[in-house]
């Protein structure tokens, strides 16, 4: 049973997270390098271009890397501490095994590996192949990606695997694939510059994009209009021409009226609507009634800022909408997306010059790490595990029968249900901390708690792996080499910078020797990354995610190549549908009708407040990483109940004042941040 052997806090005291500092006078070797490595940031999916120090097999510093287009040196505070992940105290050096009654002891790479193997032997010969799953993160980069969904269905030969993004990220692919047909941001972000109006819904690009921020910026001192919508007055709506403060879940009602509105007053495309798009009709109809007075009632968001969005976004010539997990992170995040894809497609200002649409995807390697094949309905390229066409060439890149390729499994959430009833009995995670990111945290701890086997791959014991048989200790992005790719759709290259300390082992080296000892070593034979990403160009090639026509010397001459890219002599894609041809089987962009309903929790009687979440700066993800970097930590030390004055003044609520928060799911306790930049009727 994958249970805590001893309590939490002695593990704690163990392993972490504790605060790394750098001494006042910095890391030795800091001025006098052995090398310096031009490579990208760890964390969220901006990927921003950065320069590692190294110093006696240890990262000792940064240096901007300027020449990189995107950022052009800027780093967040995230990216400017990101190196202290180096030489951590809570690094695991050793595997480690959970002994009940003492704690997680080290032992020897060949006893992890041998019990890692015999116990996936057992239960899948007790129980069948599938009782067995797989769960990772995108936090890794392409070669990864692509090599945890060949290990899981070729290895393993497991179905149920899935991913992080599952919950967020998916329902943005979702709304794009049926859109557009494709996956991917339709420019890259350099076109924000000179668009007349940009709307940010649902991102808080100040604290979790901020180099994005500069292309804003950028393009407000060439008088922009920026729209903002987000149901707080996060710091970029305090600078916008109009801030659309919606209550949260009722984004799909906003959009929804915006696109009316543009009916209404024909401030459409028609040519674009006409010659390159199917839907049109069912989407206007499914809007006919949402009228700004139904739009004001259902958002809170007043009609008059409203109606003067719409026109704003209605009349200009050249536009750009951006969205993240605040509208997809819902049990309705697709409509969320599609009601603002509708809009783009009115208003036919996609495929053309500073004009188009983008997803902002947060984790490192969100975009990249779900097109190759770590999703339970997905093959590399981001092809379909039910097309027959798809798994037939799949299965020749892999050199197996097409029989032999499981089918679609169950996603991540599906995965902790099918523990609970008792279908799947071991587990194997990578660069994944569902007890933080997946909701319900005590239906997944009940769930890891049932499990016969638990193995977990990372470099820190995170509060999920406290509840693993045995811990593999992995790699940092700095050591190894590989490929990501970034929120505009740029593959970049990431260089080798240091090896893993003594007793860890490369994520690559972990999966190649488990496969080995599954009796999967002739399909694993890879001696470098470089070898991985050219099987994956291969596995990826004519699907929509085609990374045929890029290799390392092709990244590293331009900087960073986009897909999709076909072939070697195509110089990559910055800016999709300029030929109008979209991936969709009529070669047509996708309207879709989006009819408003109420969020899959609403409010009653019993808990009369929404609760939301928002984000930081100096945080990133579930806080496995920079709640170990001692700066990032006194910058904001804990999670803050954010109240409106009003509210705390109803229930009696101090500021600082320990505050119960309670739900359908369970009960958590944080100090009271009281602040008029929120709704009245929302906590965050």
């Amino acid at each position: 049973m994958a249970k805590l052997p001893i309590e939490a806090e002695k593990i704690i005291a163990q392993f972490g997270p504790s605060l790394h500092m750098p001494s006042k006078e910095g890391f030795t070797g800091r001025d006098e390098p052995d090398k310096i490595v031009e490579t990208h940031c760890c964390f969220c999916g901006m990927q921003c271009g950065i320069k590692l120090l190294a110093k006696n097999n240890k990262v000792v510093g940064f240096e901007p890397w300027m020449e990189f287009p995107f950022n052009e040196g800027r780093l967040c505070p995230k990216g400017v501490l990101r190196y202290m992940q180096n030489n951590h105290e809570d690094r695991l050096t050793a595997p480690i095994l959970n002994k009940p009654g003492v704690g997680f002891v080290p032992i020897s790479w060949d006893e992890a590996m041998d019990s890692t193997i015999s116990e996936i032997k057992r239960i899948q010969s007790q129980y069948g192949n599938d009782a067995f799953a797989m769960l990772s993160g995108v936090s890794l980069s392409n070669e990864k990606s692509y090599m945890v969904g060949k290990f899981a269905r070729t290895a393993l030969k497991t179905k149920n695997l899935d991913y992080n993004g599952r919950l967020c990220m998916v329902s943005a692919g979702a709304g794009n694939k049926k859109a557009f047909g494709l996956d991917r941001t339709s420019n890259n972000y350099q076109d924000l510059e000179k668009a007349e109006v940009i709307i940010v819904t649902g991102a808080n690009v100040s604290e979790t994009f901020p180099t994005l921020t500069h292309w804003i910026w950028k393009a407000r001192d060439n008088g922009a209009k920026l729209i903002v919508v987000d149901p707080r007055m996060i710091p970029l709506a305090r600078t916008a021409d109009i801030h659309l403060d919606i209550r949260p879940g009722t984004d799909s009602a906003l959009f929804g009226a915006i696109l009316n509105y543009m009916v209404q007053h024909d401030m459409l495309d028609h040519d674009f609507i006409n010659n390159h798009t199917s839907g049109f009709e069912e989407a206007k109809e499914a809007v006919k009634d949402y009228t700004l007075e139904w739009a004001e009632e259902i958002t809170g968001a007043k009609k008059e800022k409203i109606e003067e969005a719409a026109k704003l976004w209605g009349k200009a010539s050249s536009s750009f909408l951006l969205h993240a997990r605040g509208i997809e992170h819902h049990t309705k995040g697709v409509e969320n997306v599609l009601s603002c894809i509708n809009i783009v497609l009115a208003s036919g200002r996609i495929g053309k010059p500073y004009c188009g649409y983008g997803t902002i995807t947060g984790q490192g390697n969100g975009q990249g790490g779900r097109e190759h094949g770590h999703k339970c309905d997905q093959l590399p390229g981001n092809r379909d595990i039910e097309n027959p066409e798809h798994r037939k060439y799949i299965s020749e890149v892999w050199g197996i029968d097409e029989k032999d390729l499981p089918g679609k499994g169950l996603s991540a959430y599906e995965i902790i249900e099918a523990i609970h009833r008792g279908e799947i009995k071991g587990l194997i995670s990578i660069c994944f901390n569902p007890l933080v990111s997946l909701p319900n945290s005590n239906y997944v701890r009940e769930a890891l708690e049932k499990l016969e086997f638990y193995v977990g791959i990372d470099f820190f014991l995170s509060e999920t792996l406290r509840h693993a048989n045995i811990v593999l200790p992995g790699s940092l992005h700095e050591e190894e080499e590989g490929t990501v790719t970034t929120a505009e759709g740029r593959v970049v290259r990431i260089r080798k910078a240091v090896d893993p300390p003594k007793g860890a082992k490369t994520d690559t080296e972990i999966l190649l020797e488990i496969a080995r000892r599954l009796g999967a070593a002739d399909k694993f034979s890879y001696q470098k990354s470089e070898d991985i990403f050219n099987e994956l160009r291969v596995a990826s090639k004519g699907g929509t995610a085609d990374y045929y026509g890029i290799t390392y010397d092709k990244i590293e001459k331009n900087m960073g190549v986009f897909w999709p890219c076909p072939d070697l002599d195509h110089p990559g894609t910055p800016r999709l549908w300029e030929d109008k041809k979209f991936k969709t089987p009529d070669g047509k962009a996708h309207f879709n009708a989006v009819k408003y309903h109420e969020s899959g929790d609403p409010i009653d009687e019993e808990y009369p407040i929404i609760l939301t979440t928002g984000r930081v700066v100096s945080q990133y993800l579930s806080g496995s990483q920079t709640r170990r970097i001692g700066k990032l930590v006194h910058q904001f030390a804990q999670p803050l109940l954010e109240i409106h004055p009003k509210l705390a003044t109803q229930y009696g609520i101090n500021q600082n004042e320990e505050v119960i928060v309670k739900t359908k799911r369970g009960e958590a306790k944080f100090p009271a941040n009281i602040v008029e930049t929120i709704d009245r009727k929302s906590v965050v």
